[in-house]
């Protein structure tokens, strides 16, 4: 009797986990771009990256992203950040929108990921301004 209990449990422990674990890679993003951290972002994104900030575009390589983001955070210093949308059903692909506030304005951010050798990488990082 122990045996199957400890099995159901053991499962489902792991089952939650696995799902919970979805949704925190955007969760964890939402948290860098809360604290303007350029760098952890850019640790998330893949070796080339289509970056839209406010009215320019251009796909840039990785080290090239992060300063671009880095310039936006000294511009616009985040206030807040949140989640308000996710699509973690897809085992190789996510997809987050973010409302960032910062001290000149407030944004909307859709990151786009796609999963690469285990690990979900950023390919497209969106910063519009939110209306």
């Amino acid at each position: 009797m122990i045996k199957p209990l400890l099995f159901l449990f053991v499962f489902l422990t792991h089952s939650s986990s696995s799902y919970t674990l979805q949704g925190d890679i955007i969760d964890n993003l939402s948290v860098h771009f809360k604290a303007g951290n350029a760098k952890e972002i850019a640790a998330n994104f893949s070796s080339s990256v289509e970056l839209i900030i406010i009215d320019d575009e251009d796909v840039y390589s990785k080290a090239q992203a992060e300063q671009i983001l880095r310039n936006f955070f000294t511009k616009y210093p985040p206030v807040k950040s949140t989640v308000i949308h996710l699509i973690n059903t897809n085992p190789n692909f996510r997809f987050g929108i973010l409302s960032l506030h910062t001290k000149n304005g407030k944004f909307r951010v859709s990151i786009t990921m796609k999963k690469s050798a285990n690990a979900f990488f950023i390919t497209e990082l969106r910063i519009e301004p939110d209306k």
